[in-house]
């Protein structure tokens, strides 16, 4: 199909556009940014939220939260191997044009994982927390995961666009599950989530350890950049 075609070649102009703008200072800030293991910090300080907010209940949010990331990463993957789209740094036309600062990735990108399991985690927990601050903390969090991949060579804007949407979708369908078990498996006791919103101390532990932890990899790029240790 010609339009589809033509779809596929923008979405390849526009993602040599933005790999193209980079530099050595960003190459390591953003190779910190892309790693599951920098952000590891972050995440302990969003389960303590959980637990200081929902308690006796937070062990059934994580609970269905980890059952969601499973279902999204698997569900990537999956996806992967249906379309068989290949990576920007696998694609012939254009492997000698991209920029990659880790590795090329497996043979397959659409769609994004990374994007998919940020999105998730938004989806999932915006209508749970009902917390301004929180959700856009995690946004900005999302998008930057997500440009990341664009920037590192491992994913076109379409494959992160496609994740985004497979996310929340899933973060919709396990929100919708989590009600349903509360609602039909936990005695009336037990306060509600839609009466458990997280209090301004979550929302605000949420934000600066998430500040702290950009700040830290920006601080560690900048001495290692300074002091010449790459």
């Amino acid at each position: 199909m010609h339009w589809f075609e033509s779809l596929l070649q923008f979405d390849s102009q526009i993602f040599l556009a933005l790999n193209s703008i980079h530099s050595p200072w960003w190459d390591t800030a953003m190779l910190f940014f892309t790693r599951k293991e920098p952000w590891l910090f972050f995440y302990l300080m969003l389960i303590i939220v959980i637990f200081r907010n929902y308690e006796r209940k937070s062990w059934l949010i994580l609970l269905v939260l980890l059952i969601g990331l499973t279902a999204s990463d698997q569900g990537t993957t999956l996806l992967k191997e249906l379309t068989q789209r290949l990576r920007p740094g696998h694609e012939p036309a254009l492997e000698n044009m991209v920029h990659i600062i880790l590795r090329k990735g497996s043979l397959y990108g659409f769609v994004s994982a990374h994007a998919s399991n940020a999105f998730f985690v938004l989806t999932f927990t915006a209508p749970l927390f009902r917390n301004k601050l929180s959700f856009l903390t995690l946004l900005l969090w999302a998008l930057l995961v997500s440009y990341s991949r664009i920037y590192g060579g491992n994913h076109y804007p379409l494959d992160i666009i496609g994740g985004w949407l497979f996310g929340i979708g899933l973060g919709i369908l396990f929100y919708r599950l989590l009600i349903f078990v509360e609602t039909r498996f936990f005695v009336a006791r037990f306060p509600r989530f839609e009466k458990t919103p997280l209090r301004s101390s979550g929302g605000a532990l949420v934000f600066f350890s998430f500040w702290a932890v950009t700040g830290t990899m920006l601080i560690i790029t900048w001495v290692l950049h300074y002091y010449n240790y790459l």
